[in-house]
């Protein structure tokens, strides 16, 4: 592949900035002047949680506990188990545990004994945790478009299809998760 001139400062990448002439693909994978995807990754992921978290703290939610009323809003109309919950939301027991502790404190959830398995409860919306969720979905859904605006209109329309492209070797789908019974939303997909 032909010489390329990288501006590895604009991408954070090193700390000084300067033009540096490399053959870009015979750069070690690790190399400080590559556009290393985890530190892309990490990054994009911490300034949209950020923005994400600015925009909605007026509503006392975080992004967080969005993500808990969109997983359980789109599940199971019966509700979701934790370890189901968890599993959607790409977390840890630990960290779906204290959200949950939170929500049902603030009345946005509630936990309701599993019919067949007497170790799990089912999480549900109550109405709070409803009216949270539609006055936040509003909030994330520009932020979103906003996100996609920058990107040209005919790369945007695959975007979140490469995306999970990208994802499905490094991160299985979750498995045994129940769909919608109802026709209001769209069942999850695990991907």
């Amino acid at each position: 592949m032909g010489k390329s001139i990288i501006n590895a400062y604009t991408y954070g990448l090193i700390h000084t900035k300067k033009a540096i002439n490399l053959d870009y693909d015979e750069l070690p994978v690790d190399s400080p002047e590559r556009k290393r995807l985890p530190l892309l990754l990490r990054r994009a992921w911490y300034n949209l949680n950020k923005t994400f978290r600015r925009r909605i703290s007026h509503a006392g939610a975080t992004p967080d506990q969005f993500t808990v009323l969109r997983t359980l809003h789109e599940g199971d109309a019966a509700g979701l188990t934790q370890s189901q919950l968890t599993r959607a939301m790409s977390s840890d027991p630990n960290t779906v545990s204290s959200l949950l502790e939170r929500m049902e404190k603030g009345g946005w959830i509630e936990r309701r004994p599993h019919e067949t398995d007497r170790r799990a409860n089912r999480i549900l919306l109550k109405p709070a945790g409803k009216r949270k969720f539609t006055q936040l979905r509003d909030i994330a859904a520009g932020l979103q478009l906003e996100i996609l605006d920058v990107i040209p209109r005919k790369t945007a329309k695959n975007f979140s299809n490469n995306w999970l492209t990208l994802l499905r070797p490094v991160m299985p789908p979750p498995r045994g998760l129940p769909v919608r019974s109802d026709k209001k939303s769209p069942p999850i997909r695990a991907g």
